[in-house]
C-alpha cells in the first residue's frame, strides 16, 4: 500500500510565482554560460576522426560515402569530385547524421560516378579534408550486336560487336550454338568496349548463325548475326 505525505509547510512550489520562474530562468543561463565556456575551449580547426572508405556503386543503385568529423563552431561542408564541387540536389545528396557524421548519397549509378570524391571541411579557425574513391560495377551488355552480312567466297569477314561491363566480361562467340574453333583463320579479339570476329579466306560452311556472348557476376547478354558466305 501506498502512502503519500504532504511536504512540510513552506516547501511547496508555485511555478506560477514571479520568483521562482526568475530563479529558473538564472539557472538556465548560468548553465548556458556553462555549457558556452565549455565549448570555448574546445574551438579550433576541424578533424576528421573517421576517414571515408571506398565503396561498391552498382549501375542503377545508390552509394554512400561518410566520415565523422569534429568541428566548433559548425563546420561548412563541400564535396567534389576530380575538383568540382558537387551540388546538393537530385543526383547527390548532402547528408548530416548524428552531431559528427556528415555523409554523400550518389544516386543512379552510373560507370561515370567512378572516380574519386574528396569532403573538405572548413570553419573559421581551418579546413580539412578526406577522400576516398568509388568504384562502379557495371551488368555485362552488348550495347550493338554484330549485323547480319552476305560475303563473297575467299573474302574476310568482320563480325563486331561493341560490349560494356565492370568488372570486364568474359566473352564468347558461338556458331550454330557452338563455340567457335578458333585458328589462324577464325578467331575473335577482345577489347576494352568491342570484340571482333574475323574469318579469313571465307568459305560456304562458314554460313550459320553466329552469336557473340558476354557475362560477368552481374549479369548476362547476347546478341545475334546471320553470316552467308556465297
Amino acid at each position: 500500500m501506498s502512502v503519500k505525505v504532504a511536504p512540510p509547510p513552506g516547501c511547496t512550489i508555485d511555478v506560477s510565482d514571479p520568483q521562482v520562474q526568475e530563479a529558473a530562468i538564472r539557472i538556465q543561463a548560468s548553465y548556458r554560460g556553462h555549457r558556452s565556456r565549455s565549448e570555448l575551449r574546445a574551438r579550433g580547426p576541424p578533424r576528421i576522426l573517421q576517414e571515408l572508405r571506398d565503396v561498391v556503386l552498382v549501375e542503377g543503385s545508390a552509394a554512400k560515402l561518410e566520415c565523422r568529423v569534429s568541428a566548433f563552431p559548425d563546420p561548412f561542408i563541400v564535396w567534389s569530385k576530380g575538383g568540382a564541387a558537387l551540388q546538393d540536389g537530385p543526383k547527390y545528396r548532402y547528408v548530416f547524421e548524428d552531431p559528427d557524421v556528415v555523409a554523400l548519397v550518389v544516386r543512379d549509378g552510373e560507370l561515370s560516378d567512378l572516380g574519386r570524391y574528396t569532403v573538405t571541411v572548413k570553419n573559421p579557425f581551418g579546413e580539412t579534408s578526406g577522400s576516398a574513391s568509388i568504384r562502379v560495377q557495371v551488368p555485362a551488355r552488348v550495347s550493338r550486336g554484330p549485323e547480319s552480312a552476305r560475303w563473297k567466297r575467299g573474302g574476310t569477314v568482320v563480325l563486331k560487336a561493341d560490349i560494356s561491363g565492370e568488372p570486364p566480361p568474359l566473352v564468347a562467340w558461338l556458331k550454330d550454338g557452338d563455340d567457335v574453333d578458333e585458328d589462324e583463320r577464325v578467331f575473335f579479339d577482345v577489347g576494352d568496349s568491342s570484340s571482333i570476329l574475323t574469318i579469313k579466306n571465307a568459305r560456304p560452311q562458314d554460313s550459320g548463325k553466329y552469336e557473340v556472348f558476354v557475362e560477368n557476376h552481374l549479369g548476362s547478354d547476347q546478341s545475334f548475326a546471320r553470316l552467308d558466305v556465297l
